[in-house]
């Protein structure tokens, strides 16, 4: 197999590159030419050089959860001294606070939380949408699942009242890496592989768009990250609802699973491969959250065309005990002297703004 024909082709859209193939020029393939190769890719697809980002808030409603997950320092139990439900005045403190710092989005998410049903949702969403005009992007597939059995209603259902009520986008955590024996080690609680892809798949057939994600770095096999791939990209060629791609990387920080933090190199590795791989998904993702800043601007020569949230908030990491904070002037800072034209973006990648 030649690398660099592959690389060439795939970057060019002459060719597909299948599940071999991605095996093939990660464990062979040259770093630089990976990158060089899905950056290619990008200017192809867009043909522009700007490098986009948003303001949001990610906001927990709760950190009750009844899931346990290994990999997360989050969560806790009814009975724990710290453990809450968010109330209205803290909600909108937050978000008033929010959209004072220019947030166009709001990411919604928490534990799942049995005394939570879906009038909770319906008037939270309902209670936002009343007085501020902002996006909600917001809970995951296991939250979906969570809130319909809770309610005793379809999935269907529950997706339809909450777009009523206002939601407007779903993330997509909870993916973590879609194989059922990975997640039988590290979230054996959670919601099983098909189950989150039937989620999405419904959330599209509604007109709701979604995004992708992938959490690499646990314990999980190049072959697991490489079939969790095969089945977002197959949903996409049959709904076309994935705005965007995120792959972020395992924090071993204050949770039950614990293990190495995933070097650099393989993240931009695996990053730039999901570039070439997932050719039907427009937006690719870098992580500076979970890598750190000068990563983060580095992903942008390995296929990446945006840089996510400036997060005026975030428990989740922040939990394991890795916080990496970004300003809006440093995140255009860093743009620019990755050579790219800083761009603000809305939820739909809508270019607000160009600095």
């Amino acid at each position: 197999m030649n690398k660099d024909k592959l690389l060439d082709e795939t970057a060019a859209g002459d060719r597909r590159m299948n599940s071999e193939e991605f095996a093939f020029l990660y464990q062979q393939g040259d770093l630089l030419e990976i990158g060089r190769a899905a950056d290619q890719m990008r200017k192809k697809i867009f043909g522009y050089e700007l490098a986009s980002f948003i303001i949001d808030r990610n906001i927990n409603y709760t950190n009750i959860c009844s899931c346990g997950c290994k990999f997360c320092a989050f969560y806790r139990k009814k009975g724990d001294r710290d453990a809450y439900v968010i109330d209205k005045k803290t909600l909108f403190a937050k978000i008033d606070e929010a959209v004072r710092l220019g947030a166009s989005q709001l990411m919604i998410q928490g534990g799942l939380n049995g005394e939570l049903g879906i009038e909770f949702f319906e008037d939270m969403f309902t209670s936002i949408k009343s007085r501020y005009d902002i996006t909600l992007h917001s809970l995951t597939a296991p939250e979906i699942a969570f809130i319909a059995k809770n309610s005793g209603i379809s999935v269907r259902e529950t997706l339809l009242r909450l777009k009523k009520a206002g939601l407007d986008s779903l993330p997509g955590g909870g993916a973590e890496i879609l194989h059922d024996d990975v997640r039988q080690k590290i979230s054996p609680n959670k919601i099983k592989s098909q189950e989150w892809l039937d989620i999405m798949r419904t959330a599209h057939e509604i007109g709701m768009k979604t995004t992708a994600t992938m959490m690499v770095g646990s314990v999980e096999k190049l072959e697991h990250r490489i079939c969790h791939l095969e089945k977002i990209r197959k949903l996409q060629d049959e709904t076309g609802g994935f705005r965007a791609f995120i792959v972020w990387t395992y924090q071993p920080g204050n949770n039950k699973l614990m293990g190495k933090k995933m070097m650099p190199a393989s993240y931009l590795r695996f990053l730039a491969l999901s570039r070439l791989y997932l050719d039907n998904i427009k937006h690719i993702q870098g992580s500076w959250v979970t890598q750190g800043k000068r990563i983060g601007q580095l992903s942008l020569f390995f296929g990446a065309d945006d840089l996510g949230s400036v997060m005026i908030e975030e428990n989740v990491v922040r939990a394991t005990g890795t916080e990496y904070k970004m300003q809006t002037d440093e995140i255009i800072y860093l743009i620019k002297s990755a050579g790219r034209i800083p761009a603000l973006r809305d939820t739909e990648y809508n270019i607000l703004s160009t600095f």
